[in-house]
């Protein structure tokens, strides 16, 4: 069968001489652009909130001859239902390309239900290598089948014929929430965090010690919402080693900073900023992962104008992450001008 166009799907369910669906109430706004299930998430949000334009926006290539078209194919579309599978990645010169499975039921004016299933494909250029103007995760197309059944047992396990299938994520993904609740059922905001999937990159990496015909090695690493405060998101990491089969929770080296100010006053300019040693946090502030570079970057901001803050890169090399740059803006003065206390990003 023919694919239907992802964006056209929603769409294309025919009448049906039935009463209207009562109208429900909006669902809450979501704009997230930071990773491939976000951004899906996204575009619906904002075709349920029938705020067209800003679901025409997060595609890179036009899904319809014009916005018009566009907007006219959600005439009879009441509302939809998505749920997403495990997003693959493929990094490689400066881009990243995801596939992210979906399925979907579209719900028309009449009442009529239709169930589709299908992929996205999603980009992101390197976002250090850009510069103005600035282009986020975007959609680069989408393909969706008219299917049978509940949406979780539609939803493909696989976009492309040369990625392996899913069933395997699928019970890591379920280890890993499972060991996510046991390390930090008690530190983190379990119920909520378990609402949030977990943003999941699998590194690959080749082993110092590893022969010209060894396997290269392979690594998931899955990054939890822990919780939220008035300007900071917090998170947490596990790692899992498919050498091993095992998982477990990821610590990183921070400094531990001795800041002087001048005149003992922390709203002026600091005059001196030592390491004076090292610890080990098990969470990261405002932080993410990287795949163009392998690293975690993490930005804490010590209050909500972000005038004073710290800044920590922790590179992914032979299976561990090291910290190698760090930088902190200790002056509460109004000024965003952050000092590199450390940097090691340029070592081997």
């Amino acid at each position: 069968m023919k694919p239907i166009h992802l964006l056209a799907a929603a769409a294309m369910l025919a009448p049906m001489q039935l009463a209207p669906a009562l109208a429900q109430e909006a669902p809450a706004y979501l704009d997230d652009r930071s990773n491939p299930r976000q951004l899906i998430r996204s575009l619906y949000n904002a075709i349920n909130r029938h705020e067209y334009g800003r679901a025409f926006s997060y595609f890179s290539n036009p899904p319809s001859p014009s916005f018009e078209d566009y907007e006219k194919g959600f005439a009879d579309t009441e509302s939809v239902e998505l749920v997403t599978g495990l997003p693959a990645e493929d990094a490689g010169a400066g881009t990243v390309h995801y596939t992210l499975p979906v399925a979907i039921r579209s719900t028309s004016t009449s009442g009529e239900s239709r169930v589709f299933s299908g992929c996205y494909t999603l980009k992101l250029s390197s976002p250090s290598a850009q510069t103005t103007p600035y282009t986020p995760l975007t959609v680069e197309e989408g393909e969706l089948r008219p299917a049978e059944g509940e949406l979780e047992d539609v939803l493909p396990t696989r976009c492309n014929n040369d990625e392996p299938e899913r069933e395997a994520d699928a019970l890591l993904m379920q280890e890993a929430r499972e060991a996510f609740v046991a390390i930090y059922g008690k530190e983190c905001e379990v119920t909520e965090a378990e609402q949030e999937a977990p943003v999941h990159h699998q590194l690959t990496w080749r082993p110092s010690y590893a022969s010209e015909d060894s396997p290269d090695e392979v690594a998931h690493l899955f990054r939890f919402f822990c919780y939220r405060g008035a300007y900071n998101e917090i998170h947490v990491y596990l790692m899992t080693n498919e050498a091993t089969g095992t998982i477990r929770p990821l610590t990183f080296a921070s400094p531990e900073l001795d800041i002087e100010y001048e005149d003992d006053d922390s709203e002026k300019a600091a005059t001196d900023i030592r390491i004076v040693g090292y610890q080990t946090e098990n969470m990261l502030v405002n932080s993410d992962y990287d795949p163009q570079t392998m690293s975690i970057i993490s930005h804490s901001k010590w209050r909500g104008l972000g005038d004073a803050s710290s800044i920590g890169t922790w590179l992914f090399r032979q299976g561990q992450f090291s910290l190698v740059k760090y930088e902190v803006d200790p002056s509460y003065d109004g000024e965003i001008e952050p000092v590199t206390v450390l940097d090691y990003e340029q070592a081997p």
